[in-house]
Parts: structure tokens; C-alpha cells; sequence
């Protein structure tokens, strides 16, 4: 007797066949890894194949791997993960595909297959600088337009690039070089002889 499970990881090599470049089962939850190159036909098979039937996005997000298992990752820096809802079969799914080119890292949009990754994919790109081709209106949501880089960029500063300040002498909000001096501090350590002990 098979399992729901192994059920879904069979309709997922059949339908995706050379596609797939990867599949774990793990914790109870399928993992598959798609190329960029095939990212945006994949997710259309996901969502209209009849053994699959995943019609609902729940969640999309952009991920850094670059400090990925204490710097000892040695693969693609950025990725994009999709988390996937069957409905009619009761399944869930999690995508993960790589951008080839960790500089300027593109992959395609999924907004003509589901039009509700539309803010999720602009998130991704305001905090992480994924570029997702083919997205209609690809701009910052989160941040100020006026806002340099990504906050959630592994190698962004803890401090920023720049800071904002009311400046009553031009009566306007004015952005100026960051001026917070890097400091480190060190909690005080208090020992006690006899603590915890009755």
C-alpha cells in the first residue's frame, strides 16, 4: 500500500520528468528543486497536470544561502521558494529553483500562472534583489523608493547606508550618510558562588 506521499511523489516525476532536478521527502514534506530555465513551465504543469491540481500559491519568498551552513555552502547564492496547495487532491508542495547568476539574479515570474504572487515576488525583490522577469509592476513595497540595496541581503549593514532625519532648516525629511560609529559590546558576566543551589 502506498502512501499520500509516495502517491504525490510519483505524479510529480511523471509529470515533471527531466524538469525535476531534485526531490526529498523529508519531515513529512516533498521538496523539488526546478532550473530557472524551466522554473516558469514547471509551475504551469504543477498547477494544471490532473494528477497534481496544485491551485493555490500560499507562499512565496527570496532566500540568501550565502552564509548557508556556517560558509561551507558552495552553490548558487540565491533562491526562490514556493510553497504549493492542492486543494482537490490535499497536498502540499514546496518549490525551490536557484537563480543562475548570483550578481544580477533573475528568474521568471509565476504571476501568469498564479496572480497572487504578485506582491510576494515584489517583496522578494525589494528585500533580496531578485529580478523576476516578466513581472507587470516591479518596484519596492516595503522600503522607500528612495532606499539604496537590500536589507535582507546577508552582506547588508546591520546600520544601513543611510539614515533619515527632519531637518527644521529645509522643513523636509532629508537622507544623509550613516553616522553611527560600529561598536561592540559585551555583556558584564555576574557570578554567583552559590547560584541556583538551595
Amino acid at each position: 500500500m502506498t502512501t499520500k506521499l509516495e502517491t504525490l511523489e510519483a505524479a510529480l516525476r511523471n509529470a515533471l520528468g527531466d524538469r525535476l532536478q531534485a526531490l526529498t521527502n523529508r519531515l513529512g514534506e516533498i521538496t523539488i528543486l526546478v532550473k530557472a530555465s524551466d522554473y516558469a513551465e514547471s509551475m504551469r504543469m504543477l498547477r494544471d497536470h490532473v494528477e497534481l491540481k496544485f491551485d493555490e500559491m500560499i507562499d512565496l519568498c527570496g532566500v540568501d544561502y550565502s552564509a548557508f551552513g556556517d560558509g561551507l555552502y558552495d552553490g548558487p547564492r540565491f533562491a526562490v521558494v514556493l510553497h504549493l496547495l492542492s486543494v482537490a487532491h490535499n497536498w502540499r508542495l514546496r518549490v525551490r529553483v536557484f537563480a543562475p547568476d548570483d550578481d544580477l539574479p533573475i528568474v521568471p515570474s509565476v504571476i501568469p500562472v498564479w496572480p497572487a504572487a504578485d506582491w510576494y515576488e515584489r517583496e522578494a525583490f525589494d528585500l533580496l534583489g531578485i529580478l523576476f522577469e516578466g513581472h507587470p509592476d516591479l518596484r519596492r513595497i516595503l522600503t522607500d523608493y528612495g532606499f539604496i540595496g537590500h536589507p535582507f541581503r546577508k552582506d547588508f549593514p546591520v546600520t544601513g547606508y543611510v539614515e533619515m532625519r527632519y531637518d527644521p532648516e529645509q522643513k523636509r525629511v532629508i537622507y544623509q550618510p550613516v553616522t553611527i560609529e560600529p561598536r561592540e559590546n559585551v555583556p558584564r558576566v555576574i557570578r554567583e558562588e552559590n547560584y541556583g543551589v538551595k
